[in-house]
């Protein structure tokens, strides 16, 4: 059954929409913990460890989805869910339009956030660091790699701009389907690519009973090396 409009009249709040009240759900987390002792030597290896559980052991939906969070010139915050594409000690990378909000926020202030929500393990994981593009050679192999459809949506959508319908997307894809049909290759997009976001602080966030979470955090230090901490819940 459809939804019946709210009426913009009177006043609506959760209780007239018969919404669940938001303080009364909670969650008991899991008994074990996150000790020092169990943390790799470095966070990108720490994350790779809870990476492979989230996708082999919980086999979480997408447990490559992250809320990258940005901040343009004048510091006004935007979050949005990307797919991560590739990680190792260089950064965690994902592709995106470079013309979108995300991109001339990053060209303004290149200070993002990378927060990684395994809801269903009682795990998250936050990444700070600076964005980086990624070289255009690194950019058309994953570009490449993509399926076709995929390759022609960058082309289509002129991702954050405001457009007068969904037919407007819709006609943009289907000219560039007769143009590069099937088996035809897509050229490389100018305005879209990837970032590579290089870490200076990592936290590991495990859930843990009663509130008393466990929270430890990888800090760059000046050689190279990295510093852990705890941080109280």
């Amino acid at each position: 059954m459809p939804f019946a409009p709210i009426r913009q009249d009177v006043g609506v709040n959760a209780h007239d929409a018969a919404a669940p009240d938001p303080a009364a759900m909670r969650k008991h987390y899991r008994a074990e913990g996150l000790a020092e002792s169990d943390l790799a030597a470095t966070p990108v290896q720490q994350f790779a460890r809870w990476f492979a559980q989230a996708a082999r052991e919980a086999h979480l939906f997408e447990p490559n989805a992250m809320i990258v969070s940005t901040a343009d010139a004048q510091g006004r915050p935007s979050s949005r869910t990307v797919l991560l594409k590739q990680f190792d000690e260089h950064g965690f990378v994902f592709y995106t339009n470079y013309e979108s909000r995300k991109g001339h926020d990053l060209a303004e202030n290149p200070h993002v956030s990378l927060l990684f929500p395994w809801h269903p393990m009682a795990r998250q994981v936050v990444v700070t660091g600076v964005a980086r593009r990624t070289g255009r050679d690194e950019t058309a192999a994953y570009f490449r790699s993509r399926p076709h459809g995929s390759q022609l949506g960058a082309w289509a959508s002129a991702q954050s701009s405001v457009i007068a319908s969904r037919a407007e997307v819709d006609a943009a894809y289907a000219e560039l389907e007769a143009r590069y049909p099937e088996g035809e290759q897509v050229p490389v997009p100018p305005h879209w690519g990837g970032f590579r976001v290089a870490p200076r602080q990592v936290e590991f966030w495990q859930g843990r009973e009663n509130r008393l979470h466990d929270r430890l955090r990888y800090v760059a230090e000046a050689d190279g090396g990295w510093r852990v901490e705890r941080l109280s819940p």
